[in-house]
């Protein structure tokens, strides 16, 4: 059995930040920015990070299939948020993986993600091979204007691969087109010219020709080249070098999206396996300190995988955004007043945590197998009022079932980075109740009866330990917004 790609998946947040406001905001002081100031970058509101961003990719790339099967999983990231707690762990939890469930971070470089794919084709494990980033750069810079949020995610393995592998090659070279030493917040970049002629033209040219020619493949004949360059021209003028035909080059998502850093090769190929037809062949390529590069070909699988939100679905659900202050405040580089009311500590005992896993970062509920009464959390005694059954209990996911509003209320007095806090109690289609915040919503979107479906989120900070506290929230259903 062949090894190739069985599923994909994706996550855009929907704030888009106008680069005109960005712009407007800083050319006092750096007008040469605005060449760059056109189209919109997606931001990753203040409860996003790497992992919640993986995470939303996975449910994506995983939708009806069965998560019992996976083997594996491994996290690619340049922008972890812990660098000695198993981030890819954090995400099986929430997507309630089994516990036999092998993870791993990679990290160090922004072709991680695809370094991590290649290590899940050589292997035979039905591997989730995820990349999210959520990069922090200097106001008034190039790599503000750049860069985006995202993440996608791939699931590999054996079986009915959409897409098989004819083609990989890796070279390895310290190449340093920029450097980001531990604990600082930004990358130091390299002369542009250096790095387009001696990176791109000719340490990333030269792996995708010495790829093409060790596979015996044509370069006319890739249909969809995936190369995550966000220099301007330096995609096209490659593949026109190499020999690929101009109507092949992917774009590289600059207008829509920005760069989003280790997952932009994986996002960008998962828009073109949304598209593409069975046969075609999409070179990948990916870049940082070396270079990755792998040829697919589509298979007739790919038109009978299960519809799933996707790439072209994120990029549909967007809202516009020209508040550049709060996307400041959102990445920490700015520092407003928050008032007494956010002075708390909140401390998370790793005990209670761990105990409590399940339902803390999967939403796992429970479910009496004597009534069918569904709650959560999960008890020793049901809360049937006609039956206080006990130790009839079984897990019972919730994060994954339609929700609707019972109640809500909008809070303007306690502090919160998104003023003000949505929150409410919901119903959850087939038994359940939770009292959950809701996230991205505004008045306009919230009415009792309104679906809901569940995200994964940053539900606090323990800025005294620096511990990050995970929960699930509700925000409007897809189809509703």
């Amino acid at each position: 059995m062949e090894t190739g790609i069985l599923a994909y998946g994706c996550y855009i947040p929907r704030r888009r930040l106008q680069r005109a406001a960005i712009h407007a905001a800083n050319r006092w002081f750096a007008p040469g920015l605005g060449g760059l100031a056109k189209g919109e970058r997606a931001v990753a509101n203040w409860d996003e990070d790497a992992i919640t961003m993986a995470v939303e990719a996975a449910r994506d790339c995983l939708t009806d299939i069965d998560r019992a099967g996976v083997q594996g999983i491994s996290l690619a990231s340049t922008t972890l948020p812990y660098a000695d707690r198993l981030n890819a762990g954090v995400v099986k939890e929430a997507l309630t993986l089994p516990d036999g469930t092998r993870a791993t971070d990679v990290t160090g470089s922004l072709r991680a993600g695809t370094s991590a794919l290649v290590a899940a084709l050589d292997g035979t494990a039905i591997q989730l091979c995820i990349a999210a980033d959520r990069r922090k750069a200097r106001p008034a810079s190039e790599g503000e204007m750049i860069q985006g949020d995202g993440a996608a995610a791939l699931l590999i393995g054996q079986g009915e691969v959409i897409a098989r592998v004819i083609a990989q090659h890796s070279v390895t070279v310290d190449f340093v087109d920029h450097f980001r030493e531990t604990g600082a917040d930004f990358d130091y970049g390299w002369e542009a010219r250096w790095i387009r002629d001696e990176g791109y033209t000719r340490l990333l040219g030269g792996a995708v020709r010495d790829a093409l020619a060790g596979a015996d493949i044509a370069a006319d004949s890739i249909d969809h080249a995936v190369i995550p360059v966000s220099a301007r021209g330096v995609a096209a003028g490659l593949a026109k070098k190499l020999g690929i035909r101009a109507d092949a080059v992917t774009d590289q998502l600059q207008a829509t999206v920005g760069d989003t850093g280790t997952a932009h090769a994986l996002l960008m190929l998962a828009g073109v396996l949304e598209r593409a037809k069975p046969g075609q062949r999409i070179l990948v390529a990916g870049f940082g300190q070396g270079v990755d590069v792998l040829v697919f070909e589509a298979t007739e699988a790919l038109a009978r995988l299960p519809r799933r939100h996707g790439f072209a679905g994120h990029l549909a659900d967007r809202q516009e955004d020209a508040n550049y202050q709060r996307f400041l405040f959102h990445r920490g580089l700015l520092d407003l007043e928050r008032g007494m009311r956010a002075e708390l500590d909140q401390k998370q005992p790793g005990s209670t945590l761990y105990r409590h896993r399940k339902a803390v970062l999967g939403l796992v509920g429970g479910r009496c197998t004597k009534t069918g009464t569904v709650q959560f959390p999960r008890t020793d005694i049901s809360v049937n009022p006609n039956d206080r059954a006990t130790g009839t209990q079984e897990d019972y996911p919730l994060a994954d079932r339609a929700a609707r509003i019972v109640t809500y209320t909008a809070d303007s007095l306690s502090f919160s980075p998104d003023p003000p806090t949505y929150y409410g109690t919901i119903d959850f289609e087939g038994g359940g109740r939770l009292v959950a915040i809701f996230a991205e919503v505004g008045p306009e979107d919230v009415e009792v009866g309104r679906p809901m479906r569940m995200v994964f989120r940053i539900s606090a900070v323990d800025e005294q330990r620096g511990f990050t506290k995970y929960f699930w929230k509700a925000t409007v259903g897809r189809g509703e917004e």
